[in-house]
């Protein structure tokens, strides 16, 4: 007969994170899981979604991704996570402010009411803690996708003073974007007038490219995976200070 086994999860004594991200993702686990503090673990869960092209707007993706999410975070449910990650963008900015907490009550329901941090509440919180409201944005989408982005800072009471989409093609090229351009796209968005600098889309790999930056610009520059992870952390009782990754995982 078996002993009884102790409940703590032996890599992840602290915290085990679900991470929900779309098929096409290839930027959201190396990262996240490059800022993992010990004693955490991340555990992924992939929707099944194809890539398909944003050339044309992204309502069809926005729609597709819907459904293919909850099913992700159901796959997950076995493992026992304590929270989820759902580290898809466009869905929570499509229809503004004013939609996400029924999408937020939506992913909870799909989770059997396990907290769950999503992009809005991640990057309104950090620029709570800097106290900025005047915004540069980077995103990797087409001229609707920057619209619905756009609109989102706006309607949450942020200036938008300056934006540039980098119009990638489908979301399997947004992780083609090569560090390069992306130092451009932060230097393309930054004006005296701009408080804080921040990058939404979970496939383009920023991080490393935000952390840089804030020490040659002097300002905050926040990249989605690096707030994400980090709201994720500190909404779930991890408060290690984490270095290398920019102002906030270290100082917030």
């Amino acid at each position: 007969m078996s002993k009884e086994r102790d409940m703590t999860d032996c890599l992840g004594p602290r915290l085990k994170v679900g991470v929900v991200l779309p098929a096409t993702n290839t930027s959201v686990q190396p990262e996240m899981e490059a800022m993992r503090p010990e004693g955490v673990t991340n555990h992924t869960g992939r929707m099944q979604t194809e890539d398909t092209s944003l050339t044309g707007g992204i309502e069809d993706l926005v729609s597709s991704y819907r459904e293919a999410t909850h099913r992700a975070i159901g796959s997950l449910l076995p493992c026992k996570p304590d929270c989820f990650v759902v580290a898809f963008s466009p869905e929570i900015y499509w229809d503004g402010p004013g939609s996400q907490d029924e999408v937020v009550v939506s992913m909870k329901s799909a989770s059997g009411g396990l907290p769950v941090t999503m992009s809005p509440d991640a990057f309104t919180t950090a620029l709570s803690h800097y106290g900025v409201r005047r915004l540069g944005v980077i995103t990797p989408y087409v001229p609707a996708g920057d619209d619905s982005v756009s609109r989102f800072f706006t309607e949450s009471g942020y200036d938008v003073v300056s934006m540039t989409g980098l119009g990638c093609s489908s979301p399997e090229r947004i992780a083609h974007v090569p560090e390069p351009e992306l130092r451009e796209a932060v230097k393309a968005v930054d004006t005296p007038d701009v408080e804080a600098i921040v990058q939404v889309g979970t496939n383009m790999a920023m991080m490393r490219v935000a952390a840089g930056a804030e020490a040659w610009l002097g300002k905050p520059v926040i990249s989605n995976n690096t707030v994400l992870y980090w709201r994720a952390l500190r909404q779930n009782g991890i408060a290690d200070r984490i270095r290398g990754f920019g102002s906030l995982a270290e100082k917030y």
